[in-house]
């Protein structure tokens, strides 16, 4: 697991985090936006860095953005990043399978993440397209 800027402290912690450590864990993604900036490359993607924890209610950080005020990149990033995030083994917790994965991203469709998007991303995953994907980019180690 990786945030920028954010200490491994806070990142590798086994309790929940206290107000003042999510504090610092919800600037990452203002931080990696900032790093990113002098890269005129890139600046196209700087709204995926900085959004992608952004929930289609508006409930989220950095911006409060809602809905299709979420650039589309960053809608994807989201369920992406929350899908890793569930499945992955994280020092708190083991990661969940895919079925309770699926359930978790359905559960939050259209108010944490866009719902149109979300049945898109699960369509991928029941038909092994997201698996593949991985295999693709990781080779054995991804299974």
């Amino acid at each position: 697991m990786h945030k920028i800027s954010i200490p491994d402290a806070i990142l590798l912690k086994r309790r929940p985090l206290d107000p003042d450590e999510y504090a610092v864990m919800q600037r990452h993604s203002e931080i990696g936006e900032r790093i990113l900036q002098p890269l005129h490359s890139v600046e196209r993607y700087l709204p995926i860095v900085r959004h992608h924890h952004e929930r289609v209610d508006g409930r989220e950080y950095p911006d409060h953005l809602a809905g299709e005020e979420i650039a589309l990149g960053a809608r994807i990033a989201a369920i992406a990043d929350a899908w890793d995030a569930m499945t992955s083994d994280r020092p708190y917790r083991p990661g969940l399978d895919v079925e309770e994965a699926g359930r978790r991203l359905q559960a939050g469709s259209g108010s944490q993440w866009d719902a149109r998007l979300v049945d898109l991303f699960l369509g991928l995953v029941a038909q092994g397209d997201i698996a593949r994907l991985i295999y693709c980019q990781y080779g054995d180690a991804a299974a």
